[in-house]
């Protein structure tokens, strides 16, 4: 969809095709008795290119911003320990012990990457220690991809670490130096979401888009004609064809490797070995008298070592306004990941016992859930696993005979929504470029 917007804003004619009945894809808000649910993304960080987006798009009036010092949590020993946020913080936390001499030992030390990819596991057992892996990188890594850190590779899940450890032999050395070279802003992150829940952005590109989507519609087929250009066949809302000079995919992986091996049978065998985590949110209400703890600050991680299903918690009612009725808590809990496969597989009512069992003790939560919401995402979230990098770079180069053919979506730069705003933004530009090119 911003993709979309950005080439409509620029003069092209666009047409957006969605199989869904609605636009928006995971980023979908719902209201139901006196709650406000995130069945996605509970919220995203405010990127300066978004923040620009919602400006155009006469949103940015509506963004609400988390306390700024909200602290989170991590479960160690079976209690809720505070994540040191600052390096004062960091170094007198009992946390992570071994850890701080390691990064003094980085700071004025040097090391060399290995040759080939490296799991985010390997990196951190190698640059500091097993401790920092299981207590903080671990949850930080379910949190983000609820991926595997045995699995994931550092230079595509967290290219900025591999860089800076290539550009200086030190992560905190090197970070200073790709921040300086890429001319990073230096701006304080912020939290956000929207008054009325993250689909605000949907719907105001949505508006923006009208008329030029066509929802319940699914491309059946992707032909190149003679002259160069494309025949999309569509089904459902819309049983017509149409011939363009440019065709994007935004679309998961295994649709965009089942239309492109039409043209090519070996985008097929490319794009198949992209694995994705499955992703249960379960969002349960409880009366606040009925929950012990104070729920002041973000929520809170799960070590894989901590023996438990869940991945971790968002202390919604907390962060935001108006997610739960007055007197009540919003408390939305993440069952699954790469880690446990079968959590797509739960009932509604086997992943909510579970996340309240679970979560229970924990906040000594006295009573039974009065409101419960389960959403389960079979392919929540594309896993950036060893030789990703690899992968997209052979795609790119069988690409190359259609030059008509973009890609954009979450398998590139990161799955948070600001990362694939600045995507997005990014073949737009080359579709703007690539067309001026032909005329």
């Amino acid at each position: 969809m911003v993709c979309a917007y950005a080439l409509q804003k620029a003069g092209v004619e666009v047409l957006l095709i969605e199989a869904s009945p609605r636009p928006g894809g995971v980023i979908n808000s719902i209201r139901r008795n006196g709650y406000l649910l995130e069945l996605g993304p509970q919220s995203f960080s405010g990127t300066a290119q978004l923040r620009s987006l919602c400006a155009e798009l006469g949103i940015a009036d509506q963004l609400l911003e988390a306390p700024p010092r909200a602290p989170r949590y991590v479960l160690v020993d079976g209690k809720l320990q505070a994540v040191p946020l600052s390096p004062p913080a960091f170094f007198t936390s009992s946390l992570i012990g071994p850890t701080k001499w390691a990064l003094v030992r980085d700071i004025f030390g040097k090391s060399v990457p290995p040759e080939g990819d490296e799991s985010v596991a390997a990196f951190i057992r190698r640059k500091f220690s097993k401790q920092l892996l299981d207590r903080l990188v671990g949850p930080f890594v379910s949190g983000v991809y609820a991926g595997d850190p045995e699995k994931l590779s550092l230079r595509s899940a967290f290219p900025m670490l591999y860089e800076a450890e290539k550009a200086c032999g030190s992560i905190v050395r090197g970070m200073f130096r790709v921040a300086k070279n890429k001319q990073v802003p230096r701006e304080r992150p912020t939290l956000n979401t929207f008054r009325e829940g993250n689909e605000t952005l949907v719907r105001a590109l949505a508006s923006k888009l009208s008329s030029t989507i066509l929802t319940q519609t699914r491309v059946a087929n992707l032909d190149q004609q003679k002259d160069g250009a494309f025949l999309v066949s569509l089904e459902g809302g819309s049983n017509d064809s149409v011939s363009t000079a440019f065709v994007i995919l935004a679309t998961p992986t295994n649709v965009t490797g089942d239309l492109l091996s039409q043209l090519d049978s070996r985008f097929d065998s490319l794009f198949a070995p992209i694995e994705y985590a499955a992703v249960a949110v379960v969002s349960l209400g409880y009366a606040t008298r009925d929950v012990g703890h104070s729920l002041a600050g973000f929520g809170f991680l799960v070590p894989r070592s901590a023996g438990l299903r869940i991945l971790g918690t968002v202390w919604n009612s907390s962060l935001f306004p108006g997610r739960a009725p007055e007197g009540y808590a919003l408390l939305t809990t993440f069952v699954g990941g790469a880690t446990d496969p079968t959590a797509a597989k739960l009932s509604p009512e086997e992943a909510s016992e579970l996340a309240h069992r679970e979560i229970a003790s924990l906040l000594s939560i006295k009573s039974t859930p009065t409101f419960c919401n389960v959403t389960v995402w079979p392919r929540a979230l594309p896993q950036y696993n060893l030789g990703h990098g690899d992968r997209l770079a052979s795609i790119n180069k069988n690409l190359a005979p259609f030059p008509g053919i973009f890609l954009t979506g979450n398998y590139f730069r990161g799955p948070a929504i600001g990362a694939c705003v600045e995507q997005a933004l990014a073949v737009a530009e080359a579709v703007k470029a690539r067309q001026t090119e032909v005329r």
